[in-house]
């Protein structure tokens, strides 16, 4: 896994172009079956890839936290959500809730997450490969092919599955 995300970015870097003029022309006209065929590369490839063997997007990337979020994971630690926001996360350059620093304050040594069970939306719904509307968040996919080895294989094979 190491060769992997160490080869993952200048992979993702080399492909961009090739990336960026797929997502435009998906855009401009997605196949009706887009999101079927969607879910099924997202399942196919999540039954061959292990998060816990790489947790990539743990250790450098930062999840949104939504009001939501806040207050569910503040209550799991029992504590009010102000004070949970001045310990764990600042605001970003747009205005959002985001952690502090990375990697993951909550990522434990074996690449398991300490708030699983309460994690944030974006956690939850990373890489956001089986999202309905995939078309829509082709910049956010650009972003995670570079990121997520999983993400990196389901545009590779949705760009020979959709000519």
């Amino acid at each position: 896994m190491q060769d992997i995300l160490k080869n993952l970015p200048q992979e993702a870097k080399d492909k961009h172009n090739e990336n960026t003029n797929f997502f435009k022309k998906l855009k401009k006209k997605p196949p009706k079956q887009l999101d079927y065929i969607m879910q099924e590369l997202h399942d196919e490839e999540f039954k061959r890839t292990d998060c816990l063997t790489c947790a990539n997007c743990c250790k450098t990337t930062g999840p949104l936290f939504t009001d939501k979020d806040v207050k569910r994971i503040s209550k799991h630690f029992r504590m009010k959500p102000q004070r949970f926001i001045d310990q764990f996360l600042r605001i970003d350059e747009e205005n959002d809730y985001v952690l502090q620093s990375v990697p993951c304050t909550f990522l434990g040594a074996d690449n398991y997450c300490s708030i699983y069970d309460v994690r944030p939306k974006a956690c939850r719904e990373f890489p956001h490969t089986d999202r309905k509307k995939f078309q829509q968040i082709s910049n956010l996919t650009l972003k995670n092919v570079a990121i997520c080895p999983a993400a990196f294989n389901i545009v590779e094979e949705m760009k020979k599955r959709i000519q």
